[in-house]
C-alpha cells in the first residue's frame, strides 16, 4: 500500500511538472492543480481505468461522463494512456475505448481518436511517443502514429504515419520524415502546407513564363524592318 501512494504522488508530481515545462502560461503549482482541465481530465481517467482494468464497468463508466461534464474532455476509461500526458485547453476531445498513447504526448483542443467500426476489436488509433497533435485533428481507426510525429491542426488521418511525420491535411498527407527525435514544436504554422507550396511554385512558373514571352515579344518587334508608308512617314511593320 505504501509502495502504491508513493507510486501516485510521483505521477501526480510527475503531471504538474510537465505542465510547467510544455506551457509558459503556468505560474505556480496551486494555479495548476486548479485551472487546468487537461489535468484534471487525466487525473480522473487514470481512476476510471485503474478499475475499468479490475473488471468494473458502470463506475468507471461514470467517472468519465462527470470527467466529461466537469472538463468538456471525454475519455473512455478502457483507453491506455501513457506518462507525462498533456491536454492543452481540451474542450472538445474525445478518446476512444481501444485508444492507446504513449508517452510525452501533447494533444490540442478538439482532437479526435475515433473508431471506425462497431465490432469489439482494436479499432482506435495507437499513438506513439513524443507525438504532437494539434487542434482539431481527427485520427480515425486502428492506425498507428509513429514516435516523434506532429499531426498539423485540422488533419484527418487515416492511414498509419511512420515515426518522425510530419502530417497536414485532409485526408492527412505525410509531408516530411526526419525519423529522428524531436523537441515538442509548438508552432502550428510551421508545419508545411503542402497545396500551398505547389500553388507558389506554379505562380513562380507562371510569372518566369511572362516573363520570357515579353522578352521575346520585344525582340521580334524590334527584328522587323521598316517602310515607307506611302502618306509619309515611316511605320514599322
Amino acid at each position: 500500500m505504501l509502495k502504491f501512494i508513493r507510486e501516485l504522488l510521483h505521477t501526480l508530481k510527475e503531471d504538474i511538472a510537465t505542465i510547467y515545462a510544455r506551457d509558459p502560461a503556468a505560474r505556480n503549482t496551486l494555479e495548476i492543480i486548479l485551472c487546468y482541465p487537461g489535468l484534471h481530465a487525466i487525473w480522473m481517467h487514470r481512476l476510471a481505468h485503474a478499475l475499468w482494468k479490475r473488471g468494473l464497468v458502470t463506475l468507471p463508466r461514470f467517472i468519465s461522463h462527470l470527467n466529461r461534464f466537469l472538463t468538456g474532455i471525454e475519455i473512455h476509461p478502457g483507453a491506455k494512456i501513457g506518462r507525462r500526458f498533456f491536454i492543452d485547453h481540451g474542450a472538445g476531445v474525445v478518446i476512444g475505448e481501444t485508444s492507446e498513447i504513449g508517452d510525452d504526448v501533447t494533444m490540442y483542443q478538439g482532437v479526435v481518436l475515433g473508431g471506425v467500426s462497431t465490432e469489439k476489436v482494436k479499432r482506435h488509433p495507437t499513438v506513439g511517443n513524443n507525438v504532437v497533435i494539434g487542434a482539431h485533428a481527427v485520427i480515425l481507426g486502428p492506425v498507428e502514429i509513429g514516435d516523434n510525429s506532429r499531426i498539423g491542426a485540422g488533419s484527418v488521418v487515416v492511414k498509419s504515419v511512420p515515426p518522425g511525420s510530419t502530417v497536414v491535411g485532409v485526408p492527412g498527407r505525410v509531408v516530411k520524415i526526419n525519423g529522428q527525435p524531436q523537441p515538442i514544436d509548438l508552432h502550428h504554422e510551421r508545419i508545411p502546407d503542402p497545396l500551398a507550396q505547389v500553388m507558389e511554385a506554379l505562380l513562380q512558373r507562371i510569372e518566369a513564363l511572362e516573363q520570357k514571352v515579353t522578352s521575346l515579344e520585344r525582340a521580334f518587334a524590334e527584328s522587323q524592318p521598316a517602310y515607307i508608308n506611302p502618306k509619309g512617314g515611316v511605320k514599322d511593320e
